[in-house]
């Protein structure tokens, strides 16, 4: 049987989630999604089944529409941090996804995490 990359992808971003899932203590999760035009994270609180903040680079407001660089992602960061801090949210974990911890994904979480948010 011939695996897509979509499929692999599929696979990768549930045993990812499952992993942190085992670890999760309760704590909301700092999910992101990185497509080639943009990107954008979600806080998610899995035991209400709820989004508490969240932050895109879809948002004019940030001025990075449709980018999806390094910066356009340090500052989609840096908002899901201030917007976590106001729903009262300092501890989450990070779910990567599919998606490697590196390049866009990386500054993301560097700029959440120079915000205020632990993880």
């Amino acid at each position: 049987m011939a695996t897509t990359k979509r499929n692999l992808f599929l696979k990768r971003r549930m045993r990812v989630r499952n992993k942190l899932r085992k670890s999760a203590d309760g704590r909301p999760r700092l999910s992101v999604h990185r497509s080639n035009k943009n990107i954008s994270v979600q806080l998610i609180d899995d035991v209400k089944g709820v989004t508490l903040a969240s932050a895109s680079s879809l948002e004019k407001g940030l001025g990075v529409v449709g980018k999806n660089n390094i910066e356009a992602s340090a500052k989609v960061g840096a908002a899901i941090a201030e917007r976590a801090k106001k729903a009262g949210v300092e501890v989450c974990y990070f779910d990567r996804g599919g998606f490697l911890f590196h390049g866009k994904v990386k500054a993301l979480a560097d700029a959440a995490r120079e915000g205020g948010l632990k993880f």
